[in-house]
C-alpha cells in the first residue's frame, strides 16, 4: 500500500521516533540532533537546482526572497535595493553578486510554490493539526546569515546539502516567547553552547526560546530547510474565541464602567465574564475554531485536476485537504473544509465515515459532490 502523506512526512522528519516520542519532544524544552541514515535523505524535497529555477521566475519577489549577512553593521538583513528591482522582482545578477560576496539567500514560505515541500508540510499539519511552513536558507562558504537568536515557534532544520556548524544553548532565554514577544536587541545567551555539525541528511529540532546560531566552514556551502511549527498560544486561541463569543453574548458586549474606576471593584465583573467562556461548550468551540482556521489558512491541495472525472473503485478523503466533522445531536453534521461549511444529513454522515476509511462509494451522487470539491482521492 502506498504510504500516506502523514506517514511519509513523519518518517522523514522524525526518523527513528514513534509518534508518542515526537509528541513528547514537541511538548518539552529539549533540542535534538537526528543523524541521518542517508546523505540524500532530503533530496526529494529540495535542491540548489530548485532554487536556481525559482529565481528565474516572476514568483521570485521580495519579501519572500531575502538575503542576510551577519557581517553587516546593524541588522543582518540585506536591504532589498541591493538585490531586487523597485517592483520587488529579484535582480538576479545583483543577487548572485551579493551571494558571492557572502550573503545568504533566504526563501520564505517555499512550500507554497514547491510541491514536494507542500506535501511534506501538509503531512505534518495533519499530524499536529496546526500550520507548518518551510523557509529555505542557502549559505555560501565561510559565512553566517543571522546572529545568535531564538525563534518564537518550534523549528526542525533539515540539512539538504553541504555542512553547517551550529551552536545551541540549553534552556529558554525568554520563557515561552510568541510572535508578540518583543526581541531585546542586546540579549546574549547564558552558559556555554553545544557545538555540532549538521551533515547532509541530518535534522535538528529546536524548541522556541532556545538560542542558537549557525555558520558554514571554509570551503563548505550549505542548503537547509527550516520547518516552522506554527501552533497557536493559549492567548491567541482565546482571543479568537472571545471575538466570536462577543457576537452571541450580550454580557460580553456590556460596557466596562471606566467612569467608576476608583469607586467600584472591577474584579467581579471580570471574573463573571471569564467564567462565561470557561464552559465545556466553549472548550469544544475553541477546538473547532483552531481546526477551521487551519483549513481556511492553508492552501488546498486537491487530488483531482482540471479534467478529472471521478475514478472507478475505492475512494477516500483527500489527504491534501484539511477538513473536520462537527456532529449534532440529531445525527446531522457539518463538514468544515477550505471552501467553508457543508451541511450533511445523517445518511451522508454515514457515507462520509465509510469514505474516511476508504471504500467504494455507496452513494455515487454524494461521492461526486465531494470529488468535485476536491475532497476525495483514489484509495
Amino acid at each position: 500500500m502506498q504510504q500516506g502523506l502523514t506517514e511519509a512526512a513523519f518518517a522523514l522528519a522524525f526518523e527513528g521516533m514513534s509518534v508518542d516520542e515526537a509528541l513528547a519532544l514537541r511538548e518539552g524544552l529539549a533540542w535534538k540532533h537526528f543523524r541521518g541514515a542517508r546523505p540524500d535523505r532530503f533530496a526529494p524535497l529540495l535542491s540548489v537546482a530548485d532554487l536556481d529555477a525559482h529565481l528565474r521566475t516572476d514568483g521570485a519577489r521580495t519579501p519572500r526572497i531575502a538575503m542576510a549577512d551577519e557581517a553587516r553593521n546593524g541588522s543582518a538583513g540585506v536591504p532589498e535595493e541591493e538585490f531586487a528591482l523597485p517592483d520587488g522582482r529579484v535582480d538576479l545578477p545583483r543577487l548572485l553578486a551579493r551571494f558571492d560576496a557572502g550573503a545568504s539567500l533566504v526563501v520564505s514560505q517555499f512550500h507554497e510554490t514547491h510541491p514536494p515541500l507542500a506535501n511534506f508540510c501538509r503531512g505534518l499539519e495533519r499530524l499536529f493539526l496546526h500550520p507548518v511552513q518551510s523557509n529555505i536558507y542557502l549559505t555560501p562558504p565561510a559565512a553566517q546569515g543571522f546572529r545568535t537568536h531564538f525563534d518564537t515557534h518550534d523549528v526542525l532544520v533539515l540539512q539538504v546539502e553541504g555542512r553547517k556548524r551550529w551552536r545551541i544553548w540549553d534552556g529558554e532565554r525568554v520563557e515561552r516567547p510568541t510572535r508578540r514577544t518583543p526581541w531585546p536587541g542586546n540579549m546574549a545567551p547564558l552558559g556555554e553552547p553545544h557545538v555540532l555539525v549538521l551533515e547532509p541528511g541530518d535534522a535538528l529540532y529546536i524548541p522556541r526560546g532556545i538560542m542558537h546560531d549557525a555558520a558554514t566552514e571554509a570551503g563548505e556551502r550549505s542548503l537547509h530547510a527550516t520547518i516552522g511549527f506554527m501552533e497557536s498560544s493559549w492567548a491567541q486561541a482565546m482571543r479568537a474565541l472571545l471575538d466570536e463569543a462577543e457576537l452571541a453574548d450580550p454580557k460580553l458586549r456590556e460596557s466596562v464602567p471606566s467612569w467608576r474606576i476608583g469607586e467600584a471593584d472591577l474584579l467581579p465583573g471580570l471574573a463573571e465574564r471569564l467564567a462565561r467562556l470557561a464552559t465545556p461548550a466553549h472548550a469544544e468551540r475553541l477546538a473547532n475554531l483552531l481546526l477551521e482556521q487551519l483549513a481556511r489558512d492553508r492552501q488546498p491541495l486537491p487530488a483531482r485536476g482540471l479534467f478529472a472525472p471521478m475514478p472507478e473503485g475505492a475512494l477516500r478523503l483527500s489527504e491534501g485537504m484539511h477538513s473536520h466533522l462537527v456532529q449534532a445531536q440529531d445525527g446531522s453534521a457539518t463538514l468544515f473544509w477550505t471552501g467553508g461549511a457543508l451541511p450533511l444529513t445523517p445518511h451522508e454522515v454515514n457515507e462520509l465515515a465509510a469514505l474516511a476509511e476508504g471504500t467504494v462509494p455507496g452513494d455515487a451522487d454524494f461521492a461526486r459532490r465531494l470529488w468535485g470539491m476536491g475532497l476525495l482521492e483514489p484509495a
